[in-house]
């Protein structure tokens, strides 16, 4: 499919081939030929829908577009559904294009066996436009992105990056949400290759990519999808069901298998050309609900009367089921926001077959309760505890992402309520709160050094904050606790069972307190307290399970942390006082705001006399 760069009977050029099935005539129109395609037709291939021709003597470089005549006469010119390549907006032209030329050299990450259950997985998203931009506003490339990036990402401790869509878009502010070029990688940063190195340049430094995808929906623009040969050919037919008036976008019509055929064969390019190691799938709740934000009336139910679109969880299903025959340590992600069963099940047992779902209720009652203010916080203890209830329903991942700090809702810092200095101690407890709670993580851009300013999606993060000393502490602090998750495998080696997580004490409310241990499969067990009021605990007890000597091995009150230093430089010892059904228990000091971990010492041990 697309543009083919080929030879055919001795002869050099390129083979344009379509699915147009409804269309009387399709042509090739390109700057050739003044973009009138009538006299450079296309053959339409029988009972197939496709219309393909070869073109003796074009070549890399050139534009084109299919110029296309429906059923009723009409004309009309559409960019290539399979192009690899787009012109810059706010041009629309398909590029003929090759996507071969890189030399790769991530084969040693490419064969390692990544089964990620049981590893770290802890993700910096990133918007690619406005991470950086150059002095005049403009963009940087993906290879200059790339060596400014990768070093960032290995000194902050991270283990993946997830970038926002980068297929072709015409608007800057969809943020990539609303596609025209599922194939192409826009141009806005670069050309294929340029990605590749992109790429390549982060797995040398073990550094994963994922890939936000969006196959929930598609721009309306003329030149796009929509009426692709005159008629709905790659959404629904049913305006009801095509319609997502919230967005002003058109549903893919999952029923087709050539749409489920273009849908796949997408997810499998990004991952065969472009070595990307999995996909963050978008929007997957206005794909399973034929009621997604829409009124009674203005939604058309499925053939039993429900709510389901059971054609989107089919493909769902087949999309899951393709991606990791090919790539069994793919990381498919799903953003889900409903309630919906079995996600991350297999789907031999009736599950999507997704291996994640970003946990959208931890993520909303988290921030419900951060932004709570301190007097009010015994009385929403709750959302701190409900979302241990269901944290093993699902494989979930941890979202502090993009959604939460636009269109109003403050940056992850302005959320936090209190003084200016409050504001730093309460991320500075959320973000471990995050990374000691089961479950993998995601941090979207800015958050690791308080970017205080919600994002503009315009304009480059405001680094110019690390200038200041609490910011800079901040940043500090991210990166010490992102490489203490790395160190600690109980934070991660059971993320997804019961036996790496146990509550100590839940029902502290009226100090707002909590502490749970967090266990590895072969010890090393972590306890966690969190102190979510500005009010240090003297004297706090908690029982537990072993008796001995405990050290501190981390503290969000650390002075280098922007804290105010309290913190326990002695190591702690059990006494024989039942508390929380233990039989021994020991005391410490709570700072304000602030979140203690602390792990049993090794005895070492005696060495034999010869």
């Amino acid at each position: 499919m697309g543009a083919q760069i080929t030879e055919e009977n001795g002869e050099k050029g390129v083979r344009f081939t379509v699915w147009a099935p409804n269309a009387l005539h399709v042509g090739l129109a390109a700057n050739m030929n003044h973009w009138n395609g009538h006299n450079h037709s296309l053959y339409k291939i029988p009972e197939s829908g496709l219309w393909s021709r070869f073109f003796a003597g074009i070549q890399e470089g050139t534009f084109y577009k299919y110029d296309i005549t429906s059923s009723n006469g009409e004309r009309f010119l559409k960019a290539d559904p399979f192009a690899v390549r787009a012109e810059l907006r706010p041009a629309t032209a398909s590029i003929v294009a090759r996507l071969d030329g890189y030399t790769w050299s991530d084969s040693a990450w490419r064969r390692k066996k990544r089964e990620p259950y049981g590893k770290p997985v802890n993700i910096y998203e990133i918007h690619l436009g406005t991470w950086r931009q150059k002095e005049d506003g403009s963009f940087y490339t993906y290879r200059e992105i790339a060596d400014m990036l990768v070093p960032y990402i290995q000194e902050m401790g991270y283990t993946h990056i997830e970038i926002m869509p980068l297929s072709e878009h015409p608007y800057d502010l969809s943020w990539g949400y609303q596609l025209t070029g599922y194939f192409a990688l826009t141009s806005r940063y670069g050309c294929p290759q340029d990605f590749m190195y992109f790429v390549d340049q982060c797995h040398q430094a073990g550094i994963g990519v994922i890939l936000d995808w969006v196959p929930a929906h598609f721009a309306k623009d003329a030149h796009g999808l929509r009426l692709f040969d005159g008629s709905p050919l790659f959404e629904y037919a049913d305006p009801l069901t095509a319609e997502k008036p919230g967005w002003g976008t058109l549903t893919f019509d999952f029923g087709k298998p050539e749409v489920r055929s273009f849908l796949i064969s997408n997810a499998l390019f990004w991952m065969d050309v472009y070595h990307i190691d999995g996909l963050r799938v978008d929007a997957v709740t206005s794909m399973l609900r034929l009621d997604f934000e829409k009124e009674e009336g203005r939604f058309s139910r499925n053939a039993r009367g429900g709510i389901e679109n059971e054609e989107a969880a089919a493909f769902l299903q087949q999309l899951n089921e393709t991606v990791f025959n090919y790539y069994p340590y793919a990381l498919m992600m799903a953003e889900e926001s409903s309630a919906w069963p079995g996600v991350t099940r297999a789907t031999s047992e009736g599950g999507l077959g997704f291996n994640y779902k970003w946990n959208m209720g931890w993520m909303n009652d988290t921030l419900k309760y951060m932004e709570t203010g301190f007097s009010e916080r015994p009385k929403r203890h709750n959302l701190l505890t409900f979302p241990i209830c269901y944290a093993y329903s699902e494989n979930f991942t941890l979202p502090l992402s993009h959604d939460e700090v636009v269109h109003g809702k403050k940056s992850l810092l302005d959320k936090m309520p209190g003084s200016y200095e409050q504001k730093f101690a309460g991320l500075r407890v959320l973000l471990g709160y995050q990374m000691t709670s089961p479950g993998k993580k995601l941090l979207f851009m800015g958050g690791e050094f308080g970017q205080f300013i919600e994002w503009k999606d315009q304009e480059a993060l405001d680094w110019f904050l690390l200038d200041y000393d609490s910011h800079r502490k901040l940043h500090s602090y991210t990166a010490a606790l992102n490489h203490l998750y790395l160190q600690e495998k109980a934070l991660w080696e059971q993320d997804h069972t019961w036996d790496g997580y146990q509550w100590i004490s839940p029902d502290d409310h009226i100090q707002s307190v909590i502490s749970f241990v967090r266990k590895g499969k072969k010890g090393g067990a972590l306890i966690v307290l969190i102190n979510f009021q500005p009010v240090e605990r003297t004297q706090y007890r908690i029982g537990v399970e072993r008796p001995g000597s405990y050290a501190e091995i981390f503290n969000s009150d650390r002075e280098e942390f922007g804290g105010s230093g309290l913190v326990h430089t002695e190591i702690l010892r059990t006494v024989k006082v039942p508390w929380h059904g233990q039989k021994q228990s020991l005391e410490l000091t709570l700072p304000p705001l602030g979140m203690v971990i602390l792990k049993k010492t090794v005895k070492p041990r005696r060495r034999k006399l010869l």
